[in-house]
């Protein structure tokens, strides 16, 4: 059995709301059973670890337990830090049963593709499994003559929807709560991978054909002005995830794919890297060199370009010889090339560039 760990900043693990939302369904259950509410529950994470989790609020009333665990997020940066995961329990007479349901805070389903039915409180498959695997741990001998009902609530958690892009996968009013292991690991990259790869498999169950990939919050508000008859669920965030987001509207069946970026990113994805974190592999300057070439720019600029270490130097220059309209478009062939060969003939490919301050520089491919 361990406990949370007081780490140096920047390496502190934390717990999901769905571990969380675990520990306060099991501190209510026990309360349940002995008629009050523990200080701190012992809980199994999906993961297999055992872990105590303080309750901050823990009562009984009219028959119904109640427990609040405030999350813990790490050194993760989380909307969801210092929420209070709420759980009511309260018996039913149906022997062997958990029913789980989703109060105030956490958001309802209302679209297809989240691995859950429409109309369901946002409490995804592994959250599910392991509140319900935590009640009957302790409820075992009881669960043979009744059941329990389990209400996850989070106060505030409509406000903190508001800081995620819940309604873009359909999940209305609240927070989704979720965690495949329970921890949450500082700037998880592994949960902006999973929320990409989702965005896309949300975008193919809508019936949509087309996914617009972009970088960032200025590239998407570039691509969301420019293709305005798009649904909505079409526009994923994929970051710095190329290759994670075009393998899943592979296996979806997307026929279409959209790329909207900035110079730097444009230039990773035409140089063939899978991921395009600028903290991986250096620009190929040689190549966006031989762009400025094919754009039309003298030798000399191209040897200039080839000594420096930014595709935004390259772009500069080339708005100065008025050449930056060339110079995007033949960048956007290149990533377009690029990806035809590692997926050919399977998308129809287009990609939209934009500078800094989300202006249109140009685009290929439509």
């Amino acid at each position: 059995m361990t406990e949370p760990e007081r780490k140096p900043k920047g390496t502190r693990k934390g717990f999901t709301t769905g571990a969380c939302s675990a520990a306060a369904a099991a501190a209510a259950m026990q309360g349940l059973l002995d008629g009050r509410v523990p200080d701190i529950i012992e809980c199994l994470l999906p993961n297999g670890d055992t872990v105590l989790f303080q309750i901050q609020e823990g009562f009984i009333e009219n028959g119904i337990a109640h427990a609040v665990v405030e999350k813990d997020a790490g050194d993760d940066p989380d909307c969801t830090h210092q929420a209070r995961l709420t759980a009511d329990v309260c018996w039913l007479e149906q022997p062997n049963t958990v029913l789980l349901k989703g109060g105030a805070g956490v958001g309802q389903v209302t679209r297809a593709g989240l691995g859950l039915p429409i109309g369901e409180a946002a409490i995804n498959p592994v959250p599910r499994k392991n509140i319900e695997h935590n009640i009957r741990l302790i409820a075992a001998e009881a669960l043979q003559t009744r059941g329990v009902q389990v209400t996850i609530s989070v106060p505030d958690g409509e406000i903190m929807a508001k800081k995620t892009l819940n309604y873009r996968l359909g999940i209305l009013g609240g927070i989704s709560i979720l965690g495949t292991t329970g921890i949450v690991h500082p700037y998880s990259t592994a949960a902006f991978r999973a929320s990409v790869v989702q965005g896309v498999e949300v975008a193919a169950n809508q019936g949509q054909k087309t996914v617009v990939l972009t970088t960032g919050g200025r590239t998407e508000k570039f691509v969301i002005r420019e293709l305005p008859e798009l649904d909505e669920s079409c526009f994923v965030q994929m970051g710095d995830f190329l290759t994670p987001a075009i393998d899943t509207a592979n296996t979806c069946g997307i026929e279409q794919i959209i790329i909207g970026g900035m110079v730097g990113k444009l230039t990773k994805m035409a140089q063939g890297e899978t991921i395009t974190h600028a903290g991986r592999n250096p620009v190929n300057v040689e190549l966006v060199a031989d762009i400025a070439r094919a754009a039309g720019a003298p030798e000399a600029v191209c040897l200039a370009i080839a000594e420096q270490e930014t595709a935004r130097y390259a772009s500069e220059c080339m708005e100065e010889l008025g050449l930056e309209y060339e110079f995007h478009v033949e960048l956007a062939k290149r990533v377009i090339a690029t990806l035809e060969n590692r997926y050919p003939k399977r998308f129809k490919i287009a990609v939209l560039v934009c500078d800094f301050d989300g202006n249109k520089l140009a685009e290929a491919g439509r």
